[in-house]
């Protein structure tokens, strides 16, 4: 480009000499350039068209080149660059660089559908979220993969990783639970789907997790309306505890809660209603003795029931 220009420079610093001498021999009568000049400004054209098409020439090449780096940039998978990146993304998933796996997934599944490749993308795109530990977006495409190819043989797998996601997805006890209603769900589902998996027992294990976590924070409610002492609606949540959690493991100690409510709530009643409410007392205590005869809160309870008998004695000795 600098020799065009020079070029170029040299040609005008000519033209501007030849007219100035030309001027100067015109005083003098001597011609310095023929009248007829068409043949050298048509050389002159023709230079500049020249010119021209060096320089459009540089620029198409410079457009070349930039079109080039910008593709190469923007890093947007096509059919034709398919293969490339699909090896890429595997040489992420194996290397363990999951989360670069899953963005390189996502772009080629599209591409996929309906090859031989879009099951296998699918599953990786769904397990490079599971092994990078963002199990919420696990379990959402683990769950589109298990419809889309349910005969596969990869379809049972992605059903129990949606489970297990769904799992680890599970809040602390003491938050919502709606995540949990949904792994519950879903543990359902894949016994119904697959009653003959090797991973049945596994799913039962996961369901009790699930149903313990429900039961504490049940529990928990419990505990929290005898301490307040909302004795009637301590007795309403213990019945609807026992029925939804009867095997639970926190079952022994709500039944617990409900012998010291109720003691609680007859020795802070009127006169008249004492007597009765002594008597629930007891038969919570066996209630709790006869579901949970091994349990340790029965002697705790024992104790309680020793003092509501006392109390009993005495308002019957009162009536007497």
């Amino acid at each position: 480009m600098k020799k065009i220009c020079k070029i170029g420079f040299n040609l005008l610093i000519f033209l501007i000499l030849c007219l100035f001498l030309e001027e100067s021999y015109a005083a003098t009568g001597i011609e310095m350039l023929p009248k007829s000049n068409e043949m050298c400004w048509f050389e002159i054209d023709e230079f500049n068209v020249m010119l021209d098409e060096i320089g459009q020439s540089s620029i198409n090449i410079k457009n070349k080149k930039k079109d080039k780096k910008t593709r190469r940039k923007s890093g947007k998978i096509n059919f034709e660059s398919f293969q490339e990146f699909y090896e890429k993304a595997m040489n992420y998933y194996n290397k363990g660089a999951f989360l670069s796996a899953a963005r390189l997934f996502e772009q080629l599944y599209p591409l996929s559908i309906g090859t031989p490749l879009g099951d296998t993308i699918l599953f990786l795109f769904a397990d490079s979220y599971f092994q990078n530990r963002d199990y919420q977006m696990a379990a959402f495409h683990y769950r589109d993969y298990a419809k889309r190819y349910p005969g596969t043989t990869k379809a049972e797998l992605a059903a129990l990783n949606t489970v297990k996601s769904m799992y680890y997805s599970s809040p602390e006890y003491y938050l919502d639970q709606f995540i949990t209603l949904l792994a519950i769900d879903e543990v359902n589902l894949f016994i119904q789907n697959f009653p003959n998996s090797e991973h049945i027992e596994e799913c039962n294990e996961i369901l009790d997790a699930l149903r313990e976590k429900l039961a504490k924070k049940e529990m928990e409610m419990v505990r929290m309306y005898y301490q307040t002492s909302n004795f009637e609606a301590t007795q309403i949540m213990v019945r609807n505890f026992l029925r939804i959690y009867s095997s639970s493991k926190y079952a022994p100690e709500v039944l617990f809660i409900l012998v010291r409510n109720n003691f609680d709530f007859a020795r802070q009643s009127v006169e008249h209603r004492k007597y009765n409410r002594f008597k629930d007392t007891l038969e919570s205590f066996e209630m709790l003795r006869t579901r949970y005869p091994e349990s340790g809160f029965v002697a705790d309870a024992r104790k309680i029931v020793n003092e509501a008998e006392n109390q009993i004695r005495r308002l019957e000795e009162r009536k007497k």
